[in-house]
């Protein structure tokens, strides 16, 4: 419920945008963000600028060209967009800010548990070879892509991938929960999911990736219209997290690689806003 109270600790009024970063916020993440090399050209591009824009793509889902002429110009934010997401730095961020909101919250770095699920989003009308990374879902009847995320009892996401529409939700199991993922979260123990990833394939593509036990959440026969399903209504909160980024209520881009860098970012965002407040 909103309160006096806490529409003034949301409130971004002050800001230049509301997608910009407060000085808190920058303060937080400046540390992350990797120095430039060493020899060539001195870097005279204000980082915090670039990020801001970055965040105003993701945030009103702008195309590149409309970036306003106060922020960066739209190559600069695009190519540190892309050279963030190649070299690791966005995933580096996203560890070391979700390993500080777990303490915060006072919990252990690492979960035990995780939940997880896909939502279907519809793709832009393109042409030319760009068609071909779209598929099929037909449970939804949508077009595009899926977005296949693991998050923890928090909402926080461990792990996201982007494939194609008509990529059942059991097959693109093995996409999230990779051993990268069991590596960096070791203990987890067992993963919720619903009905979807039900059978032996996701239960075998489960086991190949690490010792996790997959846990099916199934709704009643009796249940009418809308219920709230034990551990499911998280990854489905963090969901629409996500789309509240106009970004990424529908896919525009190019590579699908970029996809998972704007939910990344989307997270990011999240988290920061969450530690500045403290």
């Amino acid at each position: 419920m909103w309160t006096a109270e806490k529409r003034e600790r949301h409130d971004r009024s002050g800001l230049r945008y509301p997608s910009d970063l407060s000085d808190e916020e920058w303060r937080v993440v400046e540390p992350l963000i990797p120095p430039a090399r060493r020899g060539g050209r001195h870097r005279s591009v204000d980082l915090r600028a670039v990020l801001n824009g970055v965040l105003y793509v993701l945030e009103t889902g702008c195309q590149w060209r409309h970036l306003p002429k106060d922020l960066p110009p739209r190559s600069t934010v695009h190519g540190y967009l892309h050279l963030w997401a190649w070299e690791g730095t966005l995933e580096r961020i996203h560890h070391d800010l979700y390993q500080r909101v777990r303490a915060q919250e006072g919990r252990e770095p690492s979960p035990t548990a995780a939940v997880l699920d896909s939502q279907s989003v519809r793709a832009a009308e393109k042409g030319g070879l760009r068609r071909t990374r779209f598929g099929y879902d037909a449970g939804k009847k949508i077009k595009g892509v899926k977005y296949h995320i693991l998050v923890d009892t928090l909402g926080l996401l461990l792990n996201v991938a982007v494939h194609r529409a008509d990529i059942q939700d059991r097959d693109g199991t093995a996409l999230v929960l990779d051993k990268a993922t069991r590596a960096q979260f070791p203990f987890i123990r067992v993963i919720f999911a619903d009905g979807g990833y039900q059978g032996e394939v996701a239960a075998a593509k489960v086991k190949e990736a690490g010792d996790w036990r997959l846990e099916i959440v199934k709704r009643s026969d009796q249940a009418k219209g809308f219920v709230v399903l034990p551990k499911r209504w998280l990854v489905e909160r963090t969901l629409s997290w996500l789309t509240r980024c106009r970004r990424l209520v529908r896919h525009y881009e190019y590579y699908l690689r970029t996809s998972v860098a704007f939910i990344r970012i989307a997270m990011i965002r999240l988290m920061l806003r969450r530690l500045a407040r403290k």
